[in-house]
């Protein structure tokens, strides 16, 4: 396997990565500055306001985006293995 298969097979998990992160913690941004909002609006700031609609959040687009996710890795282990039997 030369060196740039290995930066190929990097910069794909780099990528799958992303792309499997990515809808859980774009969620988790917009909850969070949207608490940060509410709190800023009525001066209530207590710090465990924050966790429990996030939590909720993260945990509803994880049940939405797993298929997705699973998708993801599972295409990328087919390349990866592919990369392994044939070289």
């Amino acid at each position: 396997m030369s060196g740039a298969e290995i930066l190929d097979i990097a910069r794909d998990g780099i990528w799958t990565l992303l792309k499997v992160s990515g809808p859980l913690m774009i969620v988790g941004l917009l909850v969070g500055i949207l608490i940060a909002l509410f709190q800023a609006l009525t001066q209530i700031q207590e710090m465990t306001l924050v966790f429990i609609p996030k939590i909720i959040a993260i945990f509803l687009t994880m049940m939405v985006a797993l298929p997705f996710m699973g998708a993801a890795l599972a295409g990328y282990m087919d390349r990866v293995a592919t990369h392994i039997i044939g070289g």
